[in-house]
């Protein structure tokens, strides 16, 4: 999504849909280093149209302990969601919510790791911090993490409350590595994903066992350090109605915006293969990511902040739940990918706005964004940038499937704020 700033991501494939939970980089300074504050939630059900879902969680706001919230990782256990989050470099945490999407409760009112913790040391230089968490398919959940350096790489197996550790943190060695370590498992076989050293190229590379604990052997590279990268390097692999995918994070957004590269990420996600022999194809970068799952529902409500591109806009949280587009110029506009109008068509387009202000307007374009217009549905002020009403106008009728454009347009800055839309 290239309106913000998300690195370091991770994956939870739940009720049909994908969450990729990231470091939120957007407060982080242009140059000088790494804040990160909190966590942003995005998610899709097709794979090109992603919902940012905002700040999920926010370590000084939602914990009496961490300032800090880099590289999440979450996990769903009998209906219950966990977080875990590296607090700076020197301990981990977790939270816990009911919802994927928070708000999540620190519940044991303290990190699960830390330095004094049974089985940790020796962690000379050692780096605190990118847990993985997996669940094994008889319930045994392990986490994962550590840093900088070959002997630094750790596993702990978790309690059924996923808030406790079950026994001493077991060692690992890791050849080159550097961060990232992601555990998954395909085939009943184990595979541990991590980052590896600036030295060796910052690629993803992985391992492979017969354990979950022990036994992994060098396997190979997962992906190559991605273009328009050349820093730091973090990803996770995950299957979704039957396909595999490696979400990562690079640096185009930033260097398209003409701004310094080296703190302000975004993420991107590309398809995974697999060999006969169950080792993995090198993943191969490209500039549109994935194919599309299926089609976009224009007859359901879908947000505003869910999109395939934009160029211009911005999203708020919304006092009528959620978040919503926002800082909305002329001529700034969202794509919606691959949207089913199916073979009765529609004739309407509805949508819930808010507007301090006169003379805003949506254009409905369709395949491009000069492409046939359909409609132009008139703005009327509403009374404030968070009082909501439903807009509606007559659309010209349209059939099949399309690639949606709503263009912004108006003579002022700010136009409206704009939180979901629908046809009929």
């Amino acid at each position: 999504m290239g309106h913000r700033y998300l690195a370091d991501p991770s994956s939870l494939v739940t009720n049909n849909e994908v969450y990729v939970y990231c470091s939120n980089d957007d407060p982080n300074p242009l140059e000088g280093g790494y804040s990160i504050p909190s966590v942003v939630c995005i998610s899709t059900k097709d794979m090109k149209n992603w919902t940012d879902h905002g700040i999920v969680f926010e370590a000084a706001r939602d914990t009496t302990w961490a300032t800090k919230s880099w590289a999440p990782a979450a996990v769903e256990r009998d209906g219950q969601y966990y977080l875990y989050f590296g607090n700076g470099g020197g301990n981990i945490g977790v939270v816990t919510s009911t919802s994927a999407l928070g708000p999540f409760t620190d519940e044991i009112g303290h990190d699960l790791i830390n330095w004094s913790t049974p089985g940790l040391k020796p962690f000379e230089h050692g780096w605190l911090f990118d847990p993985g968490v997996f669940i094994d398919d008889d319930g045994q959940a392990y986490i994962y993490f550590g840093g900088n350096g070959d002997s630094n790489a750790r596993v702990a197996k978790l309690n059924d409350d996923m808030m406790s550790l079950d026994g001493d943190i077991i060692k690992m060695e890791v050849p080159h590595f550097f961060e990232a370590a992601w555990p998954f498992k395909r085939n009943g076989k184990y595979y541990y994903s991590y980052s590896t050293t600036p030295k060796a190229g910052m690629r993803i590379d992985y391992m492979m066992s017969n354990s979950p604990v022990d036994g992994f052997v060098y396997a190979g590279v997962v992906a190559d350090q991605p273009p328009i990268n050349n820093n730091n390097n973090h990803a996770a692999q995950f299957k979704f109605k039957g396909k595999w995918y490696h979400v990562f994070h690079n640096r185009i957004v930033a260097k398209e915006a003409g701004i310094p590269t080296g703190f302000r990420r975004n993420i991107a996600i590309e398809s995974l293969s697999f060999k006969p022999d169950d080792t993995i194809e090198e993943v191969s970068y490209t500039t549109d990511g994935v194919k599309q799952i299926g089609h976009l529902n224009p007859y359901e409500r879908v947000e505003g902040e869910t999109f395939y591109r934009e160029n211009g806009v911005e999203t708020t949280q919304c006092s009528a739940g959620g978040m919503a587009l926002t800082q909305l110029d002329n001529g700034d506009w969202i794509e919606i990918y691959g949207v089913d109008f199916g073979s009765v068509g529609a004739t309407k387009f509805m949508a819930q706005i808010a507007s301090s202000k006169e003379g805003g307007a949506i254009e409905i374009h369709m395949d491009s964004l000069d492409g046939k217009l359909i409609a132009v549905c008139n703005v009327p002020k509403t009374g404030g940038d968070q009082n909501w009403k439903m807009l509606q106008c007559q659309v010209q009728k349209v059939t099949g499937v399309h690639n949606l454009f709503l263009k912004f347009v108006g003579e002022e800055e700010g136009l409206f704020n704009l939180n979901f839309w629908m046809f009929k």
